[in-house]
């Protein structure tokens, strides 16, 4: 099943995450490729989307658990 960047979003927010804190969480540099595949202009990787959906389902890590989760 395709994931939409829409769903893609939807999940990132469910999460309570901005773009930035998920690309943090995802060992990205910055936001910028959460934004592309938002906005539609990169696909989304199988295995991210593997992880999107594992999220969505109720699955987080235990790093989602402590106070300071979205700081570097």
């Amino acid at each position: 099943m395709v994931m939409y960047p829409d769903e893609f979003r939807m999940i990132r927010k469910k999460l309570g995450l901005t773009q930035a804190e998920l690309a943090h969480w995802l060992g990205y540099a910055g936001r910028g490729r959460i934004a592309e595949v938002e906005g539609g202009s990169k696909a989304i990787p199988p295995l991210l989307e593997r992880l999107m959906r594992a999220y969505g389902a109720g699955y987080l890590p235990p790093e989602y658990f402590t106070p300071d989760h979205r700081k570097d």
